[in-house]
């Protein structure tokens, strides 16, 4: 494998780091990589035909006191397939704060499980404010190009689908809500080419909701009131009706008052879940209620007749005991879903009778739920969800989940090995919901490599049709989405690969 070093980052991690989410499989990389025509074990499909993206959280100092996972700066992977062959390289998003941090050659913002009083720093992003913006946690496309994101509101950063080169930071023609930033999973239409978001903050009214048109223009930006500061994650929408939310697991208020954000779970408050038509107005909001839960990551959403169908992953315990463990054990509870127990979930919500209604689809612990995204904001009936390692913030597996049936699939990877947020990709001229592939890098402790996997979604059960080897074991990571050939500008006017990419 030829493989070109594109950049190298300054990195001040101990060479005997300990931390649990800095070695084995969560091993941070500095160098960033180049490698085309990637040897392959099977076949790749000569019908695949785009990039499979995937945002890391990607560490190259360590935390002032105490590292958290979600800390580590912006690293997107990326896997590009066409003609049956694949290429790959790795960058990091070139954030503010990544570019800072080089410079300094240390951390200057406190982590998630730090004070923010003691931040070196007076500036800083994030719903909690003082933070590092490291736009390390989402990566969705919208108008040819890939966007990232960070979890508690920030920057959004330009990247090109097939380099990596950043771009720059969205600014929807001067309009971008700086003041407060976009949260993680702002929401692409492919019918529209609308991208549709939310952020949220400790200040009233706590949360906005907007919409941005296919030039980049926000065309849409309403109030969303809230009883106080929240921390949503995710949203959802249907053909007509964006969907927010108001869980009760929030930042303690009394604690907050002193500074100290303290998320706690609150099971006397009921989940609320808001519609809003899709350029409706702060008025036209309804909010349905619900049983107590919280919701990481919503899977779909649709109309069926005078309802709205929501799919989403219903913790069974947001708020796992602390218990007697150490210190890593008491904070990496709230990352552990043996401990959570996620399960996917139906929510109804009837916009005829205000009331709503609600099932588990399924007993099977799982999160981090894709669907075939032609089929986001519609009837779908087919997703795919990680399940995890007990303990640990690890992708062991995939389950297939048959919504009309409740029929499941599952995958294992292995001992030992570790995958991300699987995309699934339409195959090129694909005629059902299922006819397409499932896409994801693993990480293999034992052979200390890393591989991209393709699978058949209608049969996961079979095993990967191709494994591909990449330059050298990957941290593991989440967040990842897959960007058609159709989507990426310039993919279909070259003849070769490596001239679409400016190579």
């Amino acid at each position: 494998m030829d493989i070109e070093i594109l950049g190298r980052a300054l990195t001040t991690l101990p060479a005997d780091d300990d931390h649990p989410y800095r070695t084995g499989p969560w091993r941070p990389q500095t160098v960033e990589r180049k490698a085309d025509d990637l040897p392959v074990i099977g076949e790749i499909p000569a019908d695949l035909d785009g990039t499979y993206l995937r945002n890391t959280e990607n560490p190259v100092h360590p935390a002032m006191e105490i590292y958290h996972p979600f800390d580590g700066d912006g690293m997107v992977h990326v896997v590009g397939f066409r003609d049956g062959k694949a290429f790959y390289r790795n960058r990091f998003v070139q954030t503010d704060g990544f570019r800072a941090e080089q410079e300094a050659g240390r951390p200057l913002w406190a982590g998630l499980a730090e004070n923010p009083a003691k931040s070196p720093t007076q500036t800083g992003w994030g719903a909690r404010g003082r933070m590092k913006d490291a736009s390390s946690t989402d990566v969705v496309m919208h108008n040819g190009v890939a966007l990232t994101s960070f979890y508690q509101c920030g920057d959004l950063y330009r990247l090109n689908p097939t380099t990596l080169e950043t771009l720059g930071k969205a600014t929807w023609n001067g309009a971008f809500p700086s003041d407060v930033g976009v949260s993680a999973h702002p929401k692409l239409d492919e019918r529209t080419g609308e991208l549709l978001f939310f952020n949220y903050g400790t200040d009233a009214p706590y949360m906005h909701y907007g919409v941005v048109d296919q030039q980049d223009n926000l065309v849409h930006y309403v109030d969303v009131p809230l009883p106080g500061p929240r921390l949503p994650h995710d949203m959802a929408f249907t053909e007509h009706y964006s969907i927010l939310n108001d869980l009760p697991l929030f930042w303690e208020p009394a604690a907050l008052a002193g500074g100290k954000y303290a998320a706690t779970f609150h099971p006397d408050l009921p989940t609320r879940i808001a519609v809003i038509p899709r350029r409706g107005q702060t008025s036209d909001i309804r909010w349905f209620e619900a049983d107590p839960t919280y919701v990481l990551h919503w899977v779909n959403a649709y109309e069926d007749g005078d309802e709205i169908v929501l799919d989403g992953f219903f913790q069974q315990d947001p708020e796992p005991p602390a218990g007697n463990g150490t210190l890593y054990q008491r904070m990496f509870r709230f990352l552990d879903n043996e401990l959570m127990g996620p399960q996917l979930h139906r929510w109804r919500l009837n916009l005829v009778t205000g009331l709503s209604k609600e099932e588990p689809l399924t007993e099977s612990k799982s999160e981090f739920g894709m669907i075939n995204q032609q089929y986001a904001g519609r009837r779908h009936r087919y997703s795919y969800s990680a399940t995890t390692l007990p303990g640990w913030f690890l992708f062991n597996g995939l389950i297939k989940h048959d919504a009309d049936t409740g029929k499941e699939e599952r995958y294992l990877f292995g001992d030992g090995v570790f995958g991300s947020e699987t995309a699934m990709a339409p195959r090129l001229g694909s005629t059902g919901e299922d006819d397409g592939y499932l896409v994801t890098i693993v990480s293999d402790m034992n052979h200390d490599v890393s591989e991209c996997l393709v699978f058949d979604a209608a049969d996961l059960t079979a095993g990967p049709l191709a494994r591909v080897q990449l330059p050298e074991r990957v941290s593991s990571g989440t967040h990842s989405t897959w960007a058609p050939g159709s989507m990426i500008p310039d993919w279909r006017s070259h003849d070769d690969p490596a001239s679409a990419l400016h190579l």
